[in-house]
This record gives C-alpha cells, structure tokens and sequence, in this order.
C-alpha cells in the first residue's frame, strides 16, 4: 500500500514539474507576442494579459505541489540540522503535517473559490474564473498527499515497505 503511494506520488511530482515548466515556457512565448503586438504591430493582444496570469496561477500552484514531495519548497532548516536526531524527527513531523494543513486549507477554500467564481466569465479569454483558480484545490490536494507520505516516511513506516527512490 505505502509502496503504491510512493510510487504515485513519485509519478505524480514529476508530471506536475513537467506541466508547470511547460506552462512557464508557454507563457514566456505569450508575454512575447505581448511585447510584440505593443510595440511592433502596435496592437495589443486583448486576450494574452489574463492568459499569461491564468498560466502563472497554474504552473506556480502545480509546481509549489510538487516541492512538497521532493522537497525543494521554501524552509529554513539550520535550527533543524543543529537538533538531534530524534528531534530533528519530529520537527519534520510537525513541519510536514502543517505543511498538510495547509494544503487542506488551499483544498477547501480553493474550491470554495471555484465555485463562487465559476459562474464568472474571463471576457478576454472565455473561459470560467473558476477554471482559473481550479488549480489552487487540486495542488492543496496534493499537498496534502503528498505531506502525509513525507509525514509516513519521517515515522518509519515507508523505509520497511518501499524501495528507496534511488533505486526506484
């Protein structure tokens, strides 16, 4: 069970690197036609401001997801390298379970937002405001996921189980 959950979320991080750093490009390459279309063609693309923030809203939620798996989300941990062991295990417990919190949080009142906002018309775009903010529960989902494998891993219970990553 513990082996499919970490082979998931392995998976599971790796696409959402993938699709943020796709999503980033993207919107370079739109922010571009933007300058473009201002200053060559003299003519602004109406729809390419609200694409190019839609994108951010994606990739930087999906990629902030993603850094909670493998670990590269912003953290301070010079009080947690100078603890001992043990407590050094339970900081990253304790780090790793608000880190869930919080993605639980972005879950329910992300949602919230989507659905409050769905209704709502990107005029530029066409699209739902909702389907803006869409990104928000579904990253704090996986916060959340992946918050309690780093929160299973810390407690012991996935080294007996699961192979480690190198070897995976």
């Amino acid at each position: 069970m513990i082996r499919m959950l970490a082979n998931f979320t392995r998976i599971a991080a790796d696409l959402l690197i993938k699709t943020a750093a796709f999503g980033l490009v993207l919107m370079t390459v739109i922010v571009g036609w933007q300058v473009f279309g201002r200053y060559v063609l003299n003519s602004t693309p109406s729809w390419s401001e609200q694409a190019a923030l839609t994108l951010m809203i994606w990739y930087v939620a999906l990629a902030a997801a993603a850094g909670v798996r493998q670990g590269f989300h912003i953290r301070i941990v010079a009080l947690e390298e100078a603890a001992p062991p043990a407590v050094r295990k339970w900081m990253q417990v304790t780090s790793n379970t608000i880190v869930g919190l919080c993605g639980a949080a972005m879950f329910i009142w992300g949602g919230e937002l989507v659905l409050r906002t769905w209704s709502h018309v990107v005029p530029s775009l066409g699209i739902p405001r909702g389907l803006t903010y869409l990104a928000l529960p579904i990253s704090g989902a996986l916060m959340v996921l992946f918050a309690l494998e780093q929160v299973l891993e810390r407690l012991g219970l996935r080294a007996a189980d699961a192979p480690n990553e190198e070897t995976a």
